[in-house]
Parts: structure tokens; sequence; C-alpha cells
């Protein structure tokens, strides 16, 4: 029997409930998605087929697009106000059986309401709901089949025998991200990884400006002449911005490239 049952109302949203049905199956094999018009058979009681399903189901995933909970009834009501409306039911049976229950809000449908529900239908308020979006289609399914997978420990067994591979989990870097840790780049930095024994270097990540590291003898990173009284032996000069500087008793080598902007390229000491 299936592991996820697609609820769906046939006048709202059926195509994205079709589209849904399509991603779960491709993730975890088709005999593990339900769907009424896919699953039910010609001549099979449908609603012995439906309640049967939704009982074995693990996970009901109800597909809520901006009409959802428009009237539907000859007397004005909600469609979901009718005891023998099959979405209701589906979500009922689900609520009772202890699966866990998804509201896929679609497009502009709005949070749902405890307000907005019929009594027995209030706990579905409370479930925490996922948005699909059909301009971010491949991420969002993408995001609800992850979601799925961490879920059941047997959809992520089916998901393996059907060769899918969960994205890893979202982690900003932080010397990437903004102050705000809104994960916006900062301009014109980036992640620098200098290892430098006894010299100077001007890092263009976390800080920039003169860095000096174990440096033995006199140092000169302006401009100007430099004097030592004693007998000193210079090492090798460093031509910089103020004209030539010079490291006395510098050990150590430090190594860096720069890309075109002049910034040193990650990764590279």
């Amino acid at each position: 029997m299936p592991l996820i049952f697609v609820n769906y109302r046939t006048h709202d949203e059926e195509a994205t409930a079709t589209l849904i049905d399509q991603e779960l199956s491709r993730a975890f094999g088709s005999e593990n998605v339900f769907r009424a018009s896919k699953s039910i058979g010609p001549g099979s009681r449908y609603p012995q087929e439906l309640l049967r399903a939704v009982r074995r189901s693990s996970v009901l995933v109800a597909v809520i697009g901006p009409k959802w909970l428009e009237a539907g009834g000859a007397d004005g009501r909600s469609s979901l106000e009718d005891t023998d409306d099959w979405t209701r039911r589906e979500i009922l049976e689900a609520l009772e059986t202890g699966a866990f229950v998804i509201p896929l809000l679609v497009g502009g449908a709005k949070r749902l309401a405890h307000e907005d529900l019929p009594m027995e239908l209030a706990e579905l308020a409370d479930c925490q709901y996922r948005r699909f979006n059909h301009r971010n289609a491949e991420a969002d399914l993408a995001r609800l089949v992850d979601d799925l997978v961490r879920l059941l420990p047997e959809l992520e067994a089916a998901a393996r025998r059907h060769g899918h591979e969960s994205r890893p989990e979202a982690s900003g870097n932080r010397a990437s991200q903004g102050g705000d840790g809104s994960g916006a780049a900062r301009p014109g930095t980036g992640r620098i990884s200098h290892h430098q024994q006894g010299g100077i270097g001007n890092l263009n990540g976390g800080f920039s400006g003169t860095f000096l590291n174990e440096s033995q003898g006199p140092v000169h990173t302006g401009s100007g002449n430099l004097y030592q009284a004693r007998e000193q032996s210079f090492g090798p000069r460093i031509s910089g911005d103020g004209g030539i500087n010079y490291v006395a008793e510098n050990h150590g080598t430090a190594h860096q490239r720069s890309n075109r902007s002049e910034h040193p390229v990650d990764g590279e000491r």
C-alpha cells in the first residue's frame, strides 16, 4: 500500500496535484504514492479504495489552492462543510489515524486559520505547511521530497531504492555572509586561507591592512629611508605602493596569487 496520499479538490489545483504525484512517484516509486485518478482502476469501488488507501498511508499531502475554501455547495456553504465531501473525509481520516498531514499552499493560497475551517477540521490549521509556486516548481518540489525523506525512515529507504539523493542541508558560509546574517555576500571580500611565518601580507578578506607575523629584525612598511646601526643582512626586496621595502631576517615564505581584480584567489596560499 502507498506511503503518501495526495489529497486535492477536483476543481482546485488538480493539475498541480498531478505534477506533485509525478515528482513524488519519481522519487519514491509510483507504488508508494496514491492519487485517486491514477491509483483507482476501472470498475473499482472508489469509496472503499479511497478510505483504505488513506488509512494505510503515513503522510497526506493536502494540495490547497486559492479556491479551496470557496463556497461550492448548493446552499452557498463551503464544500468542506459537507460531510460527504471527499476532500474533507480524506483529511479527517488521516488526522484520526495519526498520519502526518502537510498542507501544501499553491500560488496565492492563504495560510489556513481556525475560523475559516469547520470545527472538525480546525486541527488542519495547526499543521506545518509548505508552499508551492509554479515559477519555482523545481526547487519547491525538491524541498517537499527532502522533507518527506527526513520525515519517515520508510520514505528514506524508498528514495534510496529509486536512486534519489537528497540535497545537503543549506549552510551559509559565515565568511561570505553579511553582518546581519542575511546571507548576502560582502562586496570585494572572500575567504582566504593565509599561512605565513614571519612576513608581510595584505589581506583583503576579514580585514585589510598590513599583517605582521613573527617578523625578526627591522621592518619598513612605509616610505622613506630605513636606518640600522648594527650590521644587518637584508632579505629580498618587496615592491609596494610606497616604493621599495625590505624585510630583515625574515624566515619563511608567503605565496599568494591574485586574480584580475587584484584580490587573492580563495584556497591558495
